[in-house]
């Protein structure tokens, strides 16, 4: 049952889109569908309208309804297996201005949050937002000892504006998936979902700077990329203070040039550090949009605006791994293979059939120069040849798409002949050797070796007591099933002597191999380390071999 401002902001949508033209929409649904002909036979369709094309019209339908549609409809932009081209291309155009509100409002929100006076902390505040957006808006400052920081505080009363909306999609979903014949397969209902997790995650400012601080520990010391610093005693849940960062706008190309600064390495560089972020990591920016990146002087990139970030599992992370080095390798049949594994396609799909039209699309897109090729339009054109194959939408991995399509424009803003296949091709290779080769081997063995240590000496206990948990059972029994018994606890005692052999024998011969890849020799006593080494790995053999070949008793 919709309350009453969820009906009025009903009633206000259905304007807009009939004021933009967007009648169709209203009566698609088919429960309205007998309206329709009300529709027709109202007044402003009696006089044809000179109207734009129809992606403009939801463009400017959006940008009339607010921001949280706004970003909804950022968001939608980057779902090109949703939306036609021409339409997703639009929506791309949205932006998230929004009217400031006024200077005085947010001071005394900065105090109420703070419980004092802004004098109490800060030399200097300005009224006169440095940006405003949707959200919250930002004000520079300065604190007593001197150091320049940004103060970004909520916008008041957005919560239940947000919440509200968010309701409305919510219904809006439903009844495409309930109505839509794509709606099972898109699952619109998953993909509000996540979008109100992420605008939810927006209105909690401490979640923010918590990202912020641990993009910025990730990248410690880093050439490529600076996060400012977030002064947790004054952040609170509507309130942040950050570092204030100085540098060009990464838009500003011709700035850029003029610095001297290398666009090829600076186009090079955005992409290295989204796959670090990716892959490395596993927490990734997931909002890195012109307006968010800055660049110094010495060309090392400033980030900042952290409320959106992403995350993959480690199954998802290896699976995405495999299928861009699929493709970049032209391996088709290994792409339709990971998509059947994974999930992503259902069970029944013909390999075959999948793998040709993979090809389809990527054949001609590898025929052109290195310059031509857009991993953006390859996307928009794989997931349209997937829709056949009903292909389900993977909602954790939406932001990842969203990022990577906003580091190839920016990449190819900056340097033209920017390729991202032959930049990412050498990372990925890497990151693929590392996690299958004996260095993460070993470093998996001792990051594990705890619960190991703490649960291999409970083992041997567990497999005695369910033999004994036997042995009683097995009172009423014929002599022949007790003695039987009695031979397979024998036989558990002597494999559980093997089995502590056998991982007392890996133990060793892990720290060995520990000792050998990073250790660092003594200066006086060089042939000490492998010596250490040598005799741990001559122990482990020994244990091994005893463990292997120890008699039954």
């Amino acid at each position: 049952m919709l309350r009453i401002p969820q009906a009025l902001r009903l009633l206000h949508i259905n304007l807009v889109l009939l004021k933009h033209g967007l009648d169709e929409v209203v009566v698609s649904i088919p429960p309205l569908r007998p309206l329709g002909f009300l529709v027709r036979l109202a007044p402003w369709n009696w006089v044809k309208r000179d109207l734009p094309a129809y992606p403009v019209r939801v463009r400017l339908a959006l940008e009339e309804l607010g921001p949280i549609f706004i970003k909804f409809g950022q968001l939608l932009s980057t779902r090109v297996d949703l939306l036609p081209p021409e339409l997703a291309e639009e929506l791309a155009k949205l932006q998230d201005r929004v009217p400031p509100f006024p200077g005085p409002a947010a001071r005394g929100l900065i105090e109420k949050a703070w419980g004092r006076p802004v004098e109490d902390v800060l030399d200097a505040f300005d009224e006169t937002p440095l940006a405003s957006a949707s959200v919250a808006q930002v004000h520079t400052a300065q604190l007593k000892d001197g150091r320049e920081i940004i103060v970004k505080v909520l916008r008041p009363g957005i919560d239940k504006v947000i919440r509200r909306d968010v309701e409305l999609m919510f219904i809006f979903a439903g009844l495409a998936q309930r109505y839509w014949p794509d709606g099972r397969r898109l699952r619109p209902v998953e993909v509000v979902r996540e979008y109100e997790k992420t605008i939810l995650d927006e209105l909690n400012l401490q979640r923010e700077a918590a990202n912020a601080s641990q993009l910025r520990r990730n990248f410690k010391h880093s050439q490529d990329l600076y996060i400012p610093e977030v002064y947790w005693d004054w952040t609170r849940t509507n309130v942040m203070v950050m570092e204030r960062i100085y540098g060009t706008p990464v838009s500003r190309v011709d700035e850029l040039k003029a610095q001297g600064i290398s666009m090829r390495r600076l186009g090079t560089r955005g992409v290295e550090i989204f796959f670090t972020q990716v892959f490395r990591d596993n927490f990734f920016h997931a909002d890195m949009h012109p307006g968010n990146i800055f660049v110094e002087p010495s060309g090392r990139y400033i980030s900042v605006d952290f409320g959106i970030v992403g995350t993959l599992t480690k199954e998802d992370q290896r699976y995405l791994a495999e299928n861009l080095l699929a493709f970049f390798r032209r391996d088709y049949r290994r792409v339709a293979e990971l998509h059947l594994e994974s999930g992503w396609v259902p069970p029944g799909t013909r390999v075959e059939e999948f793998e040709s039209a993979i090809r389809t699309v990527c054949e001609p897109i590898f025929e052109k120069p290195i310059a031509e090729i857009s991993f953006g339009n390859f996307l928009v054109n794989l997931f349209q040849t997937a829709r056949r194959f009903d292909m389900e939408i993977q909602p954790q991995l939406v932001l990842l798409e969203k990022t990577l399509i906003h580091i190839e424009g920016l990449g190819r803003q900056l340097y033209p002949q920017l390729d991202l296949w032959t930049t990412a091709k050498p990372f990925m290779e890497r990151w693929m050797r590392e996690q299958i080769g004996l260095k993460q081997l070993i470093q998996r063995t001792m990051h594990n070796w705890p619960t190991l240590a703490e649960e291999l000496p409970d083992v041997p206990v567990a497999l005695l007591r369910i033999v004994d948990h036997l042995e009683r059972q097995a009172t009423v029994a014929p002599d022949g099933v007790a003695a039987d018994l009695k031979a397979i606890r024998r036989h558990i005692g002597d494999n559980n002597r093997r089995l502590l052999a056998t991982f007392g024998a890996l133990g060793l011969a892990g720290f060995a191999s520990a000792l050998l890849l990073f250790g660092e020799p003594w200066n006086d006593l060089p042939w000490l380390l492998p010596a250490v080494a040598g005799a741990m790995l001559l122990m482990s053999l020994a244990l091994f071999w005893r463990g292997l070949f120890a008699a039954e008793r």
